[in-house]
């Protein structure tokens, strides 16, 4: 006899505990089925995001940048240190314990808001069935007057670089060294690719990048861009565009082993050779056995469940959310997708806006944008003005010895209403989420330059920029209007 519930939740990443908790704040008998497994063969809770992705990647990138800092900006500030070290089993597990408390918070969560922690990997088998099949291969049906599906994504293999999470790792294997290789190759200039390069980059490797697009961070407007290529050139790493990895080779023995890699790039054939290698070309959503065809559900073309905007499918009583269905594969999007599900259950009228859907980059310099860039903005024929504000004009910025960057705002140059932002600087993904509340409220650059902002901050950055979009910035900026 099968369990009754109200919504059965399929994942337990970013999209599925979000889910999960909301319907059970709602008042909906609720469970959320979860396959991971920890070290110790316990469930573990967060999904990707949590276990192996934003939260272990931004420990390890929050401790390398501590070390670069002591290591060469510390004399900068009169700081004289005798000599800097770096533990990597200690960093290594200082992480394992960050990613360890938020997981057991997740756990906390369900227990408190009385949803249902379910281990196995769940398939969904009718519009109100999911089988729950355990680790040991017993199985159990769920009956469900909804589910949700939140299955997550996993990283993309190449036929060039087969993985072993050994020499040739995925993002997942480059979050677990125990030393700083001397050599690291990085398949990828994308975000995973640019982060993970710079926590090893800043503690010693010598990085090198290679990335098949002939642009540098195609999605990111050119002028930020093209000052995040010179900025991350000139800490270290050493970003080849245009090469295409054609095949790999591992060779040598024991704490020897190393991997050539051939690639082509404009100047024909190459080889490079590398104790590590990291392949982080991006990642695909996980449908694996996940669904009975028999169900009805519909994929496109690259695998993706087919939802409308709230996140419905083709069946009325099953809905998908976050990296399995269509946008960019964000934590945070995944994360009001699941709320705006669960109210949407409850008959709310909850939207996800997907036009302010904020990206970030976490290298150091961040790299953070949302809404329109100058480039779509041409393409679609759209006046607008601009102002952009360098760091190194900005007070605290200087102070903290971190200018590196601008903040740069793109308004209509008719109505004056918030376009875009794009900020590549100190804490970009804090400042940039200012003008995400604006443009939530349909602001425009007037009416963040008449706001008061707190002097010496970093956030008089944004301020300045959009001053400058009408041409009115104090201390330094430039407006532009493009017809």
């Amino acid at each position: 006899m099968s369990k009754e519930y109200d919504v059965v939740v399929v994942g337990s990443g970013p999209a599925g505990y979000h889910a999960a908790i909301r319907c059970g704040q709602l008042g909906f008998k609720t469970a959320c089925i979860e396959k991971w497994l920890n070290k110790e063969d316990k469930t573990v809770y967060g999904g990707t995001c949590l276990n192996v992705g934003c939260i272990p990647s931004k420990a390890l990138l929050d401790t390398s940048h501590k070390y670069a800092e002591a290591h060469h900006d510390f004399e900068t500030h009169g700081i004289k240190v005798s000599k800097v070290g770096i533990d990597v089993p200690a960093m290594i597990g200082r992480k394992d314990q960050v990613v360890k408390q938020l997981t057991q918070g997740v756990a906390g969560l369900f227990t408190a808001n009385k949803v249902d922690g379910i281990t196995g990997t769940g398939k969904v088998t009718g519009a109100n069935s999911v089988v729950v099949t355990s680790h040991d291969g017993k199985q159990e049906e769920l009956s469900a007057k909804h589910i949700i599906i939140a299955a997550g994504s996993v990283p993309i293999d190449i036929p060039p670089t087969p993985v072993d999470q050994e020499t040739i790792v995925d993002s997942t294997g480059a979050l677990e060294f125990q030393e700083v290789p001397k050599r690291l190759g990085v398949i990828g200039a994308g975000v995973i690719g640019l982060e993970l390069g710079s926590v090893w980059a800043r503690l010693g490797a010598e990085v090198v990048v290679l990335e098949a697009m002939d642009d540098f961070l195609p999605a990111v407007d050119r002028q930020i861009a093209k000052e995040a290529a010179k900025i991350f050139t000139k800490q270290g790493l050493d970003i080849k565009l245009g090469a295409r990895v054609t095949g790999s080779k591992l060779g040598g023995k024991g704490t020897k082993k190393n991997v050539v890699v051939e690639y082509t790039d404009s100047d024909g054939d190459q080889k490079a050779t590398f104790d590590k290698l990291i392949v982080a070309v991006g990642r695909k959503p996980y449908t694996v056995d996940l669904l009975d065809p028999s169900v009805g559900i519909e994929l496109d073309e690259r695998g993706f469940i087919k939802v409308n905007d709230q996140c419905a499918t083709s069946v009325p009583s099953i809905y998908a959310c976050g990296d399995v269905v269509r946008g960019p594969m964000l934590a945070h999007k995944g994360m009001e997708e699941g709320v705006m599900v669960a109210e949407r259950l409850a008959d709310k009228k909850t939207q996800v806006n997907y036009d302010l859907v904020p990206s970030v980059i976490y290298t150091h310099p961040e790299v953070a944008w949302v809404g329109k860039n100058e480039e779509e903005l041409k393409a679609e024929g759209i006046e607008y003005n601009l102002g952009v504000f360098p760091f190194v004009a900005n007070g605290r910025a200087l102070a903290a010895n971190d200018s590196d960057g601008m903040v740069k705002l793109i308004a209509d140059a008719n109505t004056d209403r918030i376009l875009g932002c794009h900020v590549i600087g100190a804490s970009a993904a804090d400042l940039m989420q200012q003008v995400v509340i604006a443009m939530e409220f349909s602001a425009s650059a007037e009416d963040l330059g008449l706001t008061m902002f707190s002097h010496p901050t970093l956030s008089e950055a944004v301020h300045e920029a959009a001053l400058a979009a009408n041409g009115h910035a104090i201390h330094i900026g430039n407006r532009r209007r493009r017809k």
